[in-house]
């Protein structure tokens, strides 16, 4: 809208007395207005810099210091030893000393007292102990840091307090591969590949090491610029479905059918959360098991006003301060919403108003415009092509300025989506393919994320994968669903609450010189993909989390060997699994794996297969979620087996040398990929009068075209929704098939940890076979 004011700001005339000059000073104001946010924005800026760069102590802390000198002078002491302080006939010269000593001892403590944190948080034996019993090391390490950090922090107030990744042993990486992969190779297969390990040990393993170490001494994190780049920034195929990934609205509950509105507080929602990250004034994130240790902030960073933009070898993520609009797209058209003015956010009435006028607009689209999104959906190489010939200038470049500088991405859908109607388990999955892939053509898949719209009122989102990952966004989207049922909330008619300042300028149609033969191939290859994905979505609401913690098990664990059991039953063997963990207990941490197959499990799971006793199955079950908890522990605190033997495969690319091991554990195939969405704010959610308000979590596709994808979320103490991908082109896989299997599962292991129920499930095993 600035722009707009400042084209029309000064009008004059050239007349034969002169230059009559005219000003409109409606148009002046607004820009005045629209500077001083700017204006303050960089002042807070300033501020949390600040108030950052002397955590975890305070700037009021450098007075105390001041005045605590003055007074040991005061009382003809001298602290800093004759080194420093002066006693001279000129007060100034005097005071002058005392500022610079005082500066440099309150300095001194800062970095004291900070690198007396990090070495707190580098402390993760906590992590491995039982729950309730706590070690009086832990105890006392747990006051320490609440000392430390008594001060209310900023969010991104740890992050120069956090430890760095440690490149574990390569020793210890290599006998933690050949234990995850003992389940699944046969004699022969096991014996060559510890010969492979041992070779590489000892010849070439040792030299990529020094040179990770280094890197590790040298970079913040030794991981996760290389994850970003390579393996998601340098694919060159599809990001749809292959990388990007959704999140889902309320299961029973839509707050207003009115699409307007929903749309109208879902994005001020998220502008309300993009203040809170811009100020610094969400409190830091902090793992599940405890509430002093905080999480590293750094994917929050580049959440909005980001764009993935395509090359020839590699991707490029693309940042901007700030944004005052949102590109929206609705039947083939592209609009550019201001959502500030004069400054001003816009009430969410206002932005319902600004929407049905987008909604009402009757213009058709432009020729190749509606499937213009084809591009961010295709392969990577022809949309730089692309980009490059057609979009490096004139009215092509303006518009997808528009796009990639938005704060996100908004599509309006025609269609209604959710459970609902007639068939609600398919209308359910079709909800899962739409927030996917959409029509292909209808989301911009580069955008940081984009949130979608439905024409019942329903919403959701699609995230591009690079720039973080999914607990990130689910932290935002949490926000982002509570703040709209809970804070901002509708009228009586559905409508969102506030005035409507009627003179807002309407939203502004882009407009394009598009090549269309290019779109249609690009759309082609989505279109293949899209139709090949094969998704399910499904509660389970026998049981949840309070069932499984009463047996004292994690659910973590009970629902990975679940998994385990039913993709046996489904496939008739083991497979390599993934499960996502996070390392953002340190500096700039991203995910690891947790190889979920083990030794444990698959015993379990044989023992379960083959009926064997009750107590015998019990025994290994514990052992198998013991094994379990452990990895996951291992993968957090930094001693992880995947990201470690990545990092030496770059640096062996990087050299210039072959290793037959580490390109054969590159090449192993997930066909079980698996990730929890954690609830991170349950203070949100009122679950007790407002019991309905369930979130459905998210998913994303498959990783391997002859396996599956499984993402699920623990809903309150008695639901847990699973979302299953996989590909319709291999015939073995079915996503409803295997989703029964795991409901199967989950019910069988109760069954097992329930000695009451133990011979009843026996004798339907027994009748099943």
């Amino acid at each position: 809208m600035a722009e707009a004011h400042q084209a029309v700001a000064f009008q004059f005339t050239i007349t034969p007395e002169g230059i009559d000059l005219r000003l409109s000073y409606q148009a002046l104001t607004q820009i005045y207005l629209s500077g001083l946010r700017s204006w303050k924005k960089r002042i807070s800026r300033m501020r949390n810099r600040v108030i950052k760069g002397v955590y975890p102590a305070s700037p009021s802390s450098w007075l105390f210091v001041v005045i605590a000198i003055l007074a040991t002078m005061y009382m003809r002491s001298d602290p800093s030893m004759a080194i420093l302080l002066t006693t001279s006939p000129c007060a100034g010269q005097t005071m002058l000393s005392v500022l610079v000593f005082s500066t440099l001892l309150w300095l001194s403590l800062i970095l004291t007292l900070r690198f007396c944190l990090k070495l707190l948080l580098s402390y993760h034996r906590w992590m491995f102990e039982q729950h309730g019993h706590i070690s009086t090391t832990t105890k006392v390490w747990v006051t320490l840091v609440r000392l430390l950090s008594g001060r209310k922090p900023l969010l991104y107030s740890y992050q120069t307090s956090l430890p760095c990744l440690p490149v574990p042993p390569i020793k210890d990486t290599l006998e933690r591969y050949l234990e995850s992969v003992r389940p699944l190779l046969s004699g022969p297969g096991f014996q060559r590949m510890t010969v492979l390990a041992a070779q590489f040990e000892n010849s070439l393993g040792n030299r990529l090491q020094r040179y990770l170490k280094l890197k590790a001494l040298w970079a913040t994190n030794y991981v996760s610029d290389w994850w970003e780049e390579y393996i998601y920034l340098r694919g060159r195929g599809p990001i749809m479905v292959n990388s990007n990934y959704y999140g889902m609205d309320f299961l029973y509950v839509t707050p207003t059918p009115i699409q307007a509105a929903r749309a109208g507080n879902t994005i001020t929602a998220l502008l309300l959360y993009r203040r809170k990250v811009n100020s610094e004034q969400l409190t830091p994130v902090s793992p599940a098991t405890s509430t002093v240790i905080p999480l590293c902030a750094a994917q929050c960073e580049r959440m909005f006003n980001t764009t993935r933009t395509p090359g020839e070898e590699t991707d490029v993520l693309q940042h901007w301060q700030d944004s005052e609009f949102v590109t929206v797209y609705h039947r083939g058209r592209y609009f550019r919403l201001w959502v500030y003015k004069a400054g001003r956010l816009l009430s969410p009435r206002e932005i319902e108003y600004q929407i049905q006028r987008i909604l009402d607009d009757p213009s058709p689209p432009g020729p190749g415009e509606d499937r213009l999104g084809a591009l961010t959906a295709g392969n990577r190489v022809p949309w730089c092509a692309v980009r490059k010939q057609y979009f490096s200038s004139g009215v092509n470049k303006r518009s997808l300025d528009c796009i990639e500088r938005a704060a996100f991405f908004v599509t309006l859908d025609d269609e209604e989506q959710g459970m609902m109607g007639e068939d609600p388990v398919g209308n359910l999955d079709r909800y899962a393919k739409s927030l996917l892939h959409g029509k292909c053509y209808d989301r911009w898949f580069d955008k940081s994320f984009s949130v979608v719209v439905y024409k019942n009122g329903k919403n959701g989102l699609n995230a591009e994968h690079s720039w973080a990952d999914a607990p990130t966004v689910a932290h935002l989207w949490e926000f982002t669903l509570a703040t709209d049922a809970f804070q901002l909330g509708y009228t009586e008619d559905g409508h969102c609450k506030g005035e409507v300042e009627h003179s807002l300028p309407p939203p502004q149609r882009l407009t394009w010189d598009i090549p269309v033969e290019q779109v249609s191939i690009s759309l082609s290859v989505a279109q293949a993909l899209a139709d090949d994905v094969d998704c399910h979505v499904f509660p389970f609401r026998d049981f949840g989390k309070g069932r499984i913690k009463k047996l004292k098990i994690s659910p973590d664990a009970f629902i990975q060997l679940a998994l385990q059991l039913a993709y046996y039953r489904d496939r008739k063997t083991f497979c390599l699994t993934y499960e996502a963990s996070m390392t953002r207990l340190f500096r700039e941490g991203r995910t690891e794996t947790v190889r979920s197959c083990s030794n444990e499990g698959c015993a379990f799971v044989k023992a379960v297969i083959l009926l064997q006793g009750p107590e015998h199955c019990r025994r290994l079950f514990r052992l198998a979620a013991e094994k379990h908890q452990n990895l996951y522990r291992l993968a957090m605190t930094g001693s992880g087996i995947d990201r470690h033997l990545f990092c030496l495969y770059v640096v062996s690319k990087y050299l210039g040398v072959e290793s037959p091991f580490l390109t054969e554990v590159l090449s192993e195939p997930w066909r079980l990929s698996t990730s929890q969405t954690p609830v991170q704010q349950l203070e949100l959610f009122d679950m007790k009068n407002h019991p309905d308000f369930i979130s459905l979590g998210g998913g994303f596709g498959p990783v391997a075209d002859d396996g599956y994808g499984v993402s699920y979320i623990i809903v309150g103490e008695d639901m847990i929704n699973y979302h299953v991908s996989c590909k319709h082109s291999f015939s073995e896989t079915d996503s409803h098939r295997f989703g029964a299997q795991i409901s199967r599962a989950l019910l069988d292991l109760l069954s097992v940890l329930t000695p009451a129920k133990t011979e009843n499930s026996q004798a339907q095993d027994k009748k099943q076979q």
